[in-house]
């Protein structure tokens, strides 16, 4: 390997974050240096609790089918540990009451499926999974406030105690190789400009949306078999939610909308935003559960791109991966597949034996994982009234697209083909290139919008 990466001979490298995408990456680089210091600011939980460094932890995440296989092939039996503990397993549309673009889906059976158990639980199984490694060691309680090396290089990381105060001593700590797992507010554009290099673009995207979160128990009576609701928001009804099990027979709501319509977080006025989604099945549900937690808002829901891949006066020796590279809005459930694909990436571009790996193909690659999270998410969101941002600009070739797009969210409701191609799209099992295969194709193309139910499918098709 080469020397440019820095993984050649690599004695230490050092992550920062211990977030999936942090605690992943540290995973594949085990493989190849003696050490692996994966830094993180909190003190973290000894079991599956949340965690302030993860501030949409009490919020709806959901592990897409992309995210089980790229899991299951970094850490095998991974989903069947995950389901073991509980982490219930839902597929659509069989599962899911589901409203978009003003069709209810047909429950017809299920062509995709993801766990929607709660974050701090899938989280602290990949804690226990990549730290029982004796390579990689967690540094807790501790901040990045800057890189050592210079434009060339990067050689380490400063470090300080988490909250000893700006004056408190920083110290060196020494890596062959750094990887920014530090999230969406990643403090690197500054630490890069600080030893002489150039900050990547960013690309940014933002619907303004916001959401709200609430843990209710079920009702107990409900005349359904649905494990969940889903009111998917669009251009002309633009307030969500959503309604999942956690698996202990609790459920998350959460209720969504854009900038100067988010919901409340007060009980009285979280139960009346409900109301204003376009059918009343999920302020009915609400009304009759029984809340067990306070509303969490959740604000910060921009996609953000940086382009390290493109020229520019950056270190060897420095990649960046997760939010830290490529954030998502969160709405669209996509981030934690998409930490663990980039692990998968991270891996197959340090052992590819046709290519000597250098940091910017290596950082490439970790980008080419995140794409078409990134076109299914900016795309749908560019689509949103007051969008902003340099990434909401259509391209050259977004009306044609979105013309095709529109025609197969239009029969994805009532046929099993079109809709059995979106759902594996959606849920990155599959590429988007599926949506135009040649059987799909003639279905959106030529085929006819199949009836779908005028009302709430409580009960699977028969």
């Amino acid at each position: 390997m080469t020397d440019d990466l820095g993984t050649r001979g690599t004695r230490h490298a050092v992550v920062i974050g211990g977030s999936l995408a942090g605690l992943l990456a540290a995973r594949v680089l085990a493989e190849h240096a003696e050490k692996v210091t994966v830094v993180e600011r909190d003190r973290l939980p000894d079991g599956p609790e949340a965690r302030p460094g993860v501030p949409q932890g009490r919020h709806l995440h959901v592990l897409i089918a992309g995210g089980q296989r790229a899991l299951d092939e970094l850490l095998p039996g991974f989903t069947d540990e995950l389901r073991e503990l509980g982490a219930p397993k839902v597929g659509v549309p069989e599962d899911m009451v589901q409203w978009q673009s003003g069709r209810w889906f047909r429950r017809t059976p299920a062509t995709a499926h993801f766990y929607s158990g709660p974050r701090p639980q899938l989280e602290w199984l990949v804690r226990q999974r990549v730290l029982a490694d004796p390579r990689v060691e967690l540094l807790q309680g501790t901040e990045t406030v800057g890189l050592t090396g210079d434009a060339s290089r990067v050689r380490g990381v400063r470090l300080r105690e988490r909250g000893a105060g700006p004056d408190a001593a920083v110290r060196t700590l020494e890596a062959d190789l750094v990887v920014d797992a530090s999230g969406r507010s990643t403090k690197a554009s500054d630490w890069l400009a600080d030893i002489g290099a150039e900050a990547p673009h960013e690309e940014t995207l933002d619907t303004g949306l916001a959401y709200g979160t609430r843990v209710y128990k079920a009702p107990a009576d409900l005349d359904t078999d649905a494990l969940g609701y889903y009111i998917v928001p669009g251009p002309a009804q633009t307030y969500g939610a959503v309604v999942l099990p956690l698996g202990d027979g609790h459920h998350l709501v959460t209720l969504s909308g854009l900038r100067g319509e988010e919901p409340p977080t007060d009980e009285s006025g979280f139960e009346e935003y409900a109301k204003r989604l376009p059918h009343p099945v999920i302020s009915e549900w609400i009304a009759r559960a029984e809340p067990v937690s306070p509303v969490h808002g959740f604000r910060r829901t921009a996609n953000v791109r940086r382009r390290y891949d493109r020229p520019g006066r950056r270190p060897a020796g420095f990649l960046a991966t997760g939010d830290a590279l490529c954030a998502f809005n969160p709405i669209y459930g996509q981030g934690m597949a998409v930490a663990a694909m980039s692990a998968v990436a991270l891996r197959r571009a340090l052992s590819d034996p046709r290519r000597t790996p250098t940091t910017r193909t290596v950082q490439k690659a970790l980008l080419g994982a995140s794409r078409q999270a990134w076109d299914i998410s900016a795309g749908a969101d560019k689509k949103m009234p007051g969008a902003l941002g340099d990434a909401a600009r259509p391209g050259p070739l977004d009306q044609a697209v979105g013309w095709y797009l529109r025609r197969v969210q239009e029969r994805a409701a009532g046929d099993p083909v079109v809709g059995g191609a979106f759902r594996r799209a959606l849920t990155l099992a599959e590429p988007l290139t599926t949506l135009f295969a040649p059987r799909v194709a003639r279905a959106v193309l030529l085929g006819p919008v199949h009836p779908s139910p005028a009302e709430p499918p409580l009960r699977r098709d028969a």
